[in-house]
């Protein structure tokens, strides 16, 4: 059977809260913050509100604790199906300090989250209302009335939010007393009510996520989704057809006069437009910096894993809007159960062109991308905790994730490169290399590195823009994205650009007689990830209204580590295109 109230900690996937009618249903406040910065969030009882004398708070999952979410237990007491009329909450006597805080929160239109069970109650804490010019006016009051409309089925709850529009605000100007406040002495005096009205929904239990992705608390931006979504797939599957017809066509010329002129014994082959099978004997010589390219190929392969492993989860329908945090306990558990897939690609690879430090190759594998997420996150949560921020990891958080990279994530990273050391064969190059490097002709300014990043980045940019304007406002807003299906196919698309684009600069590299085409194949497409900081930049000034420290370095530092995973993923699977592009087309000509 299901659940009782009194056990709501043992919730599952598989059982809901069921109620009956007179039994108390438990209402935990959450966290206040500016409307503007979602990431900017404080503890409800750092507000000067009503509490209990001891504050009882709810166990918390991994995923809501990443989230900012900080559940105590509230004085509101709430019976199944029983309605309330203006029952008093408690009385308090604000001081003039508590009175400039509450107004100083009203002024930056602070709203606060409730949790009823597992539905988030949204409201705002006060009133503000800027009206002329000459005389102006600034009028600010404290919201002391609640009002609770709970939508029910049967023996369980299915939505519920928060109402203050037959009540009116308490006004916070110094020395002023109005309705339910009355000036004490250099205090002020509240009275807090709240009402609770109960109302039958046809929505079963099962559909009540419907419910809440209806309910418009915040802003809605996502309208136009499907229309956006097919103008992108249209232009980029015009985009992969030039691109294939193009390069495919010019191949085939390429082989007919190579292959002729093997036939009749021509030994000049500098006589044609292009020289790429001159450098036949170079074009497999290994690159400097083995082991950094190695770590960057590993993990690209595992945020790749990672990434097709969440959208997949997200199909399954294992992140509905009611399990909080579930995304983000899903990624640190996928983080670190992949790291093998780095290790073992790493290692694997690095012991195909003969690399020799293959511990120095792990280590630098597992620390690529765990480095520089220490390091934005330390700068992130000192801010945070500088500033008081619910988003502020406690210690013991701290120390579960510490322990999850030590315990799990590092020692897989060890085990995979080992397997990957292991059974590593043999570099599959279908022509000899020889000892001496053939000197490279000089280069035309667009076969430089900077315009091929400039190509190759912008491309895969633009078959994403659409969509990664709708990951922000979900991020960084409050949006709840549920198009995974489109995710997954933006997802393939923006792969199969990169190997495209890939595969068409690194033909334009060798028909010029530059074999260094390792390195460049990698940051062509990897400068995708600087497109997309650069649009994040743009979100933060013209798409959002966020703004103050602890916003701007959470979202900055976190887009940072974004550009950072694009670029790894892009430029892993560039690699991969031209490598195996490039044994193909060598492997088709005749040679002695």
């Amino acid at each position: 059977p299901p659940p009782t109230p009194e056990k709501s900690a043992i919730v599952s996937y598989f059982y809901f809260l069921s109620y009956k009618q007179g039994d108390p249903v438990t209402l935990y406040v959450n966290k206040v913050g500016p409307y503007h910065n979602p990431q900017e969030t404080y503890h409800y009882y750092t507000l000067p509100v009503c509490r209990p004398k001891e504050v009882h708070h709810k166990s918390l999952s991994l995923g809501e604790v990443l989230d900012g979410d900080r559940m105590a237990e509230s004085l509101y007491e709430i019976k199944f199906r029983e309605n309330t009329e203006k029952k008093l909450l408690c009385q308090l006597t604000l001081t003039e300090k508590e009175v400039d805080q509450l107004r100083e929160a009203i002024e930056e239109l602070y709203y606060f989250e409730f949790v009823l069970d597992d539905i988030p109650i949204w409201g705002f804490v006060g009133y503000m209302e800027e009206s002329g010019f000459l005389p102006h006016s600034h009028k600010v009051g404290l919201w002391t009335h609640l009002d609770f409309n709970i939508e029910y089925n049967g023996n369980s709850v299915i939505f519920a939010n928060v109402s203050v529009k037959d009540s009116k605000p308490v006004p916070l100007e110094e020395g002023g007393a109005g309705h339910g406040a009355v000036g004490t002495g250099g205090g002020l005096a509240l009275s807090f009510t709240y009402s609770v009205h109960w109302f039958e929904s046809p929505l079963t239990h099962a559909r009540r996520a419907e419910r809440l992705r209806d309910y418009s608390f915040f802003p809605k931006t996502l309208e136009i989704h499907w229309l956006s979504i097919i103008n992108s797939l249209v232009l980029v599957v015009l985009l992969l057809g030039f691109v294939i017809i193009i390069l495919m066509r010019v191949l085939k010329n390429d082989f007919a006069r190579y292959n002729v002129e093997e036939e009749g014994g021509c030994d000049d082959l500098d006589q044609g437009d292009n020289g790429w099978k001159i450098i036949h004997t170079d074009v497999f010589r290994f690159p400097p910096y083995k082991s950094l390219l190695c770590a960057v190929l590993g993990v690209g392969a595992q945020f790749l894993t990672l990434a097709t492993g969440i959208i997949v989860m997200a199909l399954l329908g294992m992140f509905n809007v009611h399990r909080h945090g579930a995304i983000n306990s899903a990624a640190i558990m996928l983080y670190a159960l992949t790291s093998c897939v780095s290790g073992y690609c790493s290692c694997s690879f690095y012991t195909q062109i003969h690399g020799q430090r293959w511990v120095w190759n792990i280590i630098l594998t597992s620390s690529l991308f765990s480095a520089p997420l220490f390091l934005t996150w330390s700068v992130v949560n000192s801010v945070h905790w500088w500033s008081g921020s619910t988003q502020a990891l406690p210690a013991s958080t701290v120390l579960l994730l510490l322990g999850a990279w030590v315990l799990v994530g590092f020692p897989l990273t060890v085990i995979g490169g080992i397997v990957g050391k292991n059974r590593a064969g043999n570099f599959q190059a279908p022509c000899r290399t020889r000892n001496i490097a053939r000197q490279i002709p000089t280069q035309p300014w667009y076969k430089h590195t900077a315009v091929h990043m400039a190509i190759g980045g912008f491309l895969p940019f633009s078959a994403i823009s659409v969509e990664l304007y709708y990951i922000f406002a979900t991020v960084w807003g409050r949006e709840h994205y549920t198009l995974y299906g489109i995710l997954l196919c933006v997802f393939a698309i923006l792969l199969s650009v990169g190997a495209c684009i890939s595969v068409a600069l690194t033909y334009f590299l060798l028909s010029g007689e530059d074999y260094r085409w390792w390195w460049r194949s990698v940051l062509s497409t990897g400068s995708t990830g600087l497109f997309i900081f650069v649009y994040s930049v743009f979100y933060y000034r013209n798409r959002s209204s966020m703004s103050g420290l602890v916003q701007s370095a959470e979202f900055f530092g976190y887009s940072l580590l974004t550009a950072l995973v694009f670029s790894l993923m892009l430029g892993t699977v560039s690699f991969w295109a031209s490598l195996v592009f490039i044994r193909y087309i060598y492997r088709s000509l005749k040679m002695d």
